[in-house]
């Protein structure tokens, strides 16, 4: 759907106007792949992913070998003991799962963290080359996870008060700011 948006948006703006509008894109993986910081981030995120699967690696041996000794527990075990260590095992694989899932939120945060900075930078020089070299549009060829299709736009053609008086209702408030936060890859 994005796609087909894309290309009737682009086509639209090349028909009309076509000689004083200039379009152009951002390749963002190719950005990154080029920045010094990407690689450090890359680095960084990598090193905490090891330090928490090593950790569940932990949580995992632990567990099998409670779960090993339980079931080389002597039948006349008796069963208050028996059903003491199924619960110990009931509650460390319900904390491995727990770990499981904050380890992904934390890696997520990590990310998050450390690519914020850089796409707020990618984004503001971005929205800086465009202006220097009189383009009114910069897409995204890369939209991915339902990512922004437009990186920066002139707000010269902005048409939503135009809508809205069309509409039969007044602007109250001025349109959003002239630029489109940039794409967040996941």
């Amino acid at each position: 759907m994005r796609t087909l948006f894309l290309i009737l948006f682009c086509g639209t703006l090349l028909s009309a106007q076509a000689q004083t509008q200039k379009i152009g894109y951002a390749d963002w993986e190719y950005i990154f792949s080029q920045l010094p910081e990407f690689k450090q981030i890359d680095n960084e995120l990598k090193t905490h992913s090891e330090q928490l699967q090593n950790q569940m690696r932990a949580k995992q041996q632990d567990f099998e070998a409670k779960y090993k000794a339980y079931q080389g527990m002597p039948a006349t075990t008796p069963d208050a003991i028996r059903a003491d260590k199924e619960r110990e095992l009931q509650g460390l694989q319900e904390g491995f799962q727990k770990f499981q899932q904050d380890a992904q939120a934390s890696l997520q945060k990590k990310q998050g963290d450390l690519m914020d900075p850089v796409y707020k930078k990618v984004g503001k020089n971005i929205e800086e080359v465009a202006k220097e070299n009189g383009y009114t549009f910069i897409i995204n060829p890369q939209v991915v996870g339902g990512g922004d299709v437009l990186l920066y736009h002139d707000e010269t053609y902005n048409i939503s008060n135009l809508v809205l008086k069309k509409m039969g209702v007044t602007p109250v408030v001025a349109p959003p700011p002239s630029t489109v936060p940039p794409v967040k890859k996941n």
